[in-house]
């Protein structure tokens, strides 16, 4: 992100006032693959009696760019950030994938009106709901 997009506009992400307090109260922990960055509060504690942990996305703020190993630490369920132990993904853990809702490559069940295919039969298990 360029010097002035952060001087002149908010919604980007990372602004100056972002910079200062990280500067101010957060102490670096790591960086995941996507280029994200994490931080811890240096001294006291946030309102769960816990420093605070949180994330400065190198992009636009997408949740679901942050990966398990540091969602996981972000939320508290591991008390070690995946940079200070060895890290090893589950088998069924997958890369993201950006959100592709409202866009030409969401998903689209067969029988939806935007999506090729024909709606299968109801199978006798439905019944139509009717106003009194």
């Amino acid at each position: 992100m360029s010097i002035l997009s952060e001087i002149f506009s908010w919604w980007g992400g990372n602004t100056w006032g972002t910079r200062v307090t990280i500067w101010r109260q957060g102490k670096p922990v790591g960086q995941d693959a996507y280029g994200n960055r994490y931080f811890i509060q240096k001294s006291g504690v946030g309102p769960l009696g816990v420093p605070r942990r949180w994330v400065v996305y190198q992009d636009l703020a997408d949740a679901s760019k942050v990966p398990p190993e540091w969602h996981g630490w972000l939320h508290y369920t591991v008390d070690h950030p995946p940079t200070a132990e060895d890290y090893k993904a589950k088998p069924w853990q997958k890369s993201h994938v950006m959100n592709m809702t409202g866009t030409r490559e969401a998903y689209r069940p067969q029988g939806s009106i935007l999506a090729k295919g024909v709606r299968p039969k109801a199978t006798g298990d439905y019944k139509a709901w009717k106003p009194n």
